[in-house]
C-alpha cells in the first residue's frame, strides 16, 4: 500500500506542478497577448492575425492542459448541491463510477481519433491557412491528446483514491 500512495502522490505531483507553473505561465502570456492586441487593435488601428490566433492557441493549451489540475482539485463541473451532502464513502463511489462510466471512455475515445490526427498534422507541417497566421498549427493539436492524457492520468488516480476510500484505507490519511 506504502508502494500505491507513493506512486499516486507522484503521479499527483506531475499535474501540480503543469498547472501551477506551465498554465499560470501560460495565463500570464494570454494576458499580454490580449493586452497587446487591445493596444495594437485600439491605439494604432491595426492587428495581425498571428497575432488573433495565438489568443485562441493559448487559450486552448490553457484550457487543455489545466484540466488534469483541475481534475486534481476537485475544480470540475458536477452537481455539487447533492455531492456536498453525501458522506465520504457515497462521494467516492460517485466520483469510481464518474470516472468508470464517463471520464475513461471519453478520454479513450478522444486519444484514439486525435493521436492519429496529429501525426499526420506534423507529417505535413500543418500550419494556418491564414496569410500570416501561425506557422505549427500541429503543436496545437498536439495539446489535445496530451492534455486528454494528463486528464485520463488523473482520472485514474481519483479512481485508485474512491477504491481505497470505499476499503476504508483513504490515501490521504484523512
Amino acid at each position: 500500500m506504502e508502494t500505491i500512495k507513493k506512486a499516486v502522490l507522484f503521479s499527483d505531483k506531475i499535474n501540480e506542478w503543469i498547472g501551477s507553473y506551465i498554465v499560470t505561465s501560460a495565463v500570464f502570456f494570454f494576458i499580454l497577448v490580449i493586452f497587446s492586441n487591445v493596444i495594437l487593435r485600439y491605439v494604432f488601428n491595426t492587428s495581425f492575425v498571428f497575432m488573433s490566433e495565438l489568443e485562441w492557441h493559448v487559450f486552448a493549451f490553457i484550457f487543455l492542459m489545466g484540466a488534469g489540475f483541475t481534475l486534481l482539485h476537485d475544480g470540475h463541473v458536477r452537481v455539487d448541491i447533492f455531492y456536498s451532502l453525501m458522506d465520504r464513502k457515497k462521494q467516492a463511489w460517485i466520483n469510481f463510477l464518474g470516472v468508470l462510466i464517463f471520464l475513461i471512455p471519453s478520454c479513450y475515445i478522444v486519444l484514439t481519433t486525435t493521436v492519429p490526427w496529429v501525426i499526420v498534422a506534423y507529417k505535413i507541417g500543418e500550419v494556418s491557412i491564414d496569410p500570416g497566421g501561425i506557422p505549427a498549427r500541429f503543436l496545437l493539436k498536439a495539446t489535445l491528446p496530451v492534455g486528454y492524457f494528463l486528464m485520463l492520468l488523473q482520472g485514474l488516480l481519483l479512481a485508485v483514491k474512491s477504491v481505497f476510500i470505499l476499503l476504508g484505507k483513504p490515501l490521504d490519511n484523512s
